[in-house]
């Protein structure tokens, strides 16, 4: 008999052919088993890590690197984390390991990301001013909308007179509706009018807006600022950080008790207490004056603002004296004088000596000029050498007299009623003039007046009533407090540095 043949009949009685496959797999298994990590060269940490009695092998002379060695540890950590039950025996067999751990367990925690505002609003799909020219149908079709959209905006409730009073450097934001399968819809359409005012169109259903506005408060912070005049008024204030809209409010307070062409002198200082306009810490502008003083030539004028228990503000002295006057000082602004009040002058036409019974105030063509005070104009038109002349009657004394215009201001016609301050023409050089100029005339009784020196002794504009003083007292005395408090300040600041500069 073939060895072979019987070979295989005793191995097919000891085993039949399923049994010696099954027999083959296992010896193949344990094979592969305990013979893995080999070919690596030297045994991997986490097989030690399941048996106490496991023999650890080294490895050979060749050193791995440590960051071989590191990223072995990490592979332990992670193991030990996903196995609870290893024992702390089982888990402390490598220091590697124990190492890398430790410093995985110090390193800082990650800081969790900022929450998200549910409120904060999307930004716009687009953003464009009002330009010169422009109307809603322009500026729709710059954000790619058509005529339908205009007319469903134009149709809001409630109706809004602004998208037919749109002006330049309004601003228009747009957001559109997020549906790509479809033309491009309006959702939102914001117009800013300035930081404080806004409105806004939303739709509610299709081809349907709903207007809202919107009004912001200002932070309201109140200011104390100081100017030495060495030059004029506007310059002086705007050293000290006052707008030209400030100074010229401050102008109008003092208005009556001085003449800012003619009485300011190098030297006169002015201070005053007001309130500026901030929104997100923006400053937007200025508020109320509140409390003013004038020092001109030595002599101090003291202006506090007052509302009545009607509700109408206007200025007073401490003692509750109007500082409004029947008259102003002058008629003209931001201007000098060509020459003053004589009643032997040279007249610069004729040349010849006439009296010049009046003030003439050189400014440039088109500056406005104001009524002194309030009346009834009784001469609107040419009148010879005058040129174009305004004539305002105030009562039954006085009457001013405006020539040498170059326009009249809308409305102003014989018998037309001014107001104090109110424009009623613009200089010009028409009649007997050299050049663009006013000519102011002040007549009390039909005789010519000097307006300057005549002032003091005209009428005073109303004061507060005795029924209102301890008002007056009440509200007021507050704001002079603080104002003398700024004063006080500031003036031992300035001598402070007078003697520390010694």
């Amino acid at each position: 008999m073939d060895p072979i043949d019987s070979i295989k009949r005793r191995l097919d009685s000891l085993l039949p052919g399923n049994h010696r496959l099954l027999l083959l797999g296992l010896l193949g298994f344990l094979i592969i088993i305990t013979h893995d990590n080999d070919y690596a060269g030297y045994s991997l940490e986490p097989r030690q890590a399941f048996s106490s009695t496991a023999t650890v092998t080294e490895p050979p002379e060749t050193s791995v690197s440590a960051i071989a060695v590191t990223e072995s540890a990490k592979t332990e950590i992670q193991a030990i984390q996903r196995t609870p039950q290893i024992t702390a025996l089982q888990a402390a067999s490598s220091e590697p390991i124990q190492v890398a751990r430790n410093l995985i367990e110090t390193q800082p925690e990650s800081e969790p990301l900022p929450a998200q505002d549910p409120t904060a609003q999307a930004a716009p799909d687009f953003i464009t001013q009002v330009k010169a020219g422009d109307n809603l149908s322009l500026i729709f079709k710059r954000a790619g909308l058509n005529a339908r959209d205009v007319y469903e905006v134009s149709n809001s409730q409630p109706k809004s007179t602004i998208l037919n009073n749109l002006y330049p450097g309004y601003q228009l934001e747009f957001t559109f509706q997020q549906n790509p399968e479809s033309r491009k819809k309006l959702d939102t359409l914001t117009i800013i009018k300035n930081k404080l005012e806004s409105v806004e169109f939303s739709k509610i259903e299709e081809g349907y807006y709903v207007a809202t506005e919107h009004t912001r408060e200002p932070d309201i912070r109140q200011v104390f600022r100081e100017a030495t005049i060495d030059d004029s008024l506007f310059l002086a204030a705007q050293r000290g950080g006052m707008s030209a809209g400030v100074t010229m409010e401050l102008a109008g307070i003092f208005g009556g008790v001085i003449d800012f062409l003619l009485d300011t002198r190098k030297g006169d200082t002015f201070n005053l207490l007001y309130e500026e306009k901030f929104v997100d810490d923006e400053y937007i502008g200025y508020g109320r004056i509140l409390a003013a003083q004038f020092t001109n030539q030595g002599d101090t004028y003291t202006a506090v603002r007052y509302v009545n228990q009607s509700g109408d503000s206007n200025f007073y002295n401490p003692d509750g004296e109007s500082m409004r006057k029947a008259f102003l000082r002058n008629p003209v602004d931001f201007t000098r004088i060509s020459s003053g009040f004589s009643l032997s002058r040279k007249h610069p036409i004729l040349s010849t000596i006439r009296a010049h019974k009046g003030t003439d105030y050189a400014a440039p063509r088109g500056t406005p000029v104001v009524a002194a005070g309030d009346g009834r104009v009784t001469w609107a038109s040419r009148n010879g050498s005058f040129g174009k002349l305004v004539v305002v009657q105030h009562g039954e004394k006085f009457q001013t007299k405006y020539a040498h215009l170059n326009a009249y201001a809308k409305g102003i016609k014989n018998g037309a009623r001014v107001k104090q301050g109110q424009v009623i023409g613009y200089v010009g050089s028409t009649g007997g003039a050299t050049g663009p100029h006013l000519h102011y005339e002040f007549l009390m009784d039909g005789v010519h007046r000097n307006s300057r020196t005549i002032h003091d002794k005209l009428p005073k504009a109303e004061s507060v009533p005795n029924s209102e003083m301890q008002r007056f007292k009440e509200q007021t005395q507050i704001i002079l407090a603080q104002l003398e408090t700024y004063v006080s300040s500031t003036k031992n600041i300035a001598q402070n540095s007078v003697f520390s500069d010694q």
